[in-house]
């Protein structure tokens, strides 16, 4: 059973900061690609950011230089460093993985539960 687990979303105000942290556990042979989507109300989830195992990145266009994704592969965790906030940046941010649970298994996407971040002052 795999389990991502999601924390450090909340309340900022207007240019403020925020470290999101996404651990996966259970049963893991290896993972892939980890990253962070957005859901704001009445709109579609998008990607915010992901990274590969190797370390390479991307961003959507609106969060390139405020936000930060990074991986400790040891910890099996990812992060995103919000900065500069905006009211716009307020929605629900799921931990997404590509996470392999045995070594023959072809792999699957999970998901955690979702953490809430709003911006408003």
């Amino acid at each position: 059973q795999v389990q991502l687990v999601e924390s450090g979303g909340g309340l900022v105000q207007p240019g403020g900061s925020l470290r999101l942290s996404c651990a996966a556990s259970g049963s893991i042979f290896s993972i892939n690609a980890m990253g962070w989507y957005r859901q704001a109300p009445g709109k579609q989830r998008e990607l915010v950011a992901a990274i590969t195992s190797a370390g390479s990145t991307t961003y959507a266009d609106s969060v390139v230089g405020r936000f930060t994704i990074s991986r400790d592969n040891a910890k099996n965790t990812v992060y995103l460093q919000l900065n500069s906030l905006k009211p716009e940046d307020t929605a629900v941010y799921y931990c997404n993985a590509h996470i392999r649970p045995k070594w023959f298994d072809r792999g699957s996407d999970y998901w955690g539960q979702g953490t809430q971040v709003t911006v408003s002052s």
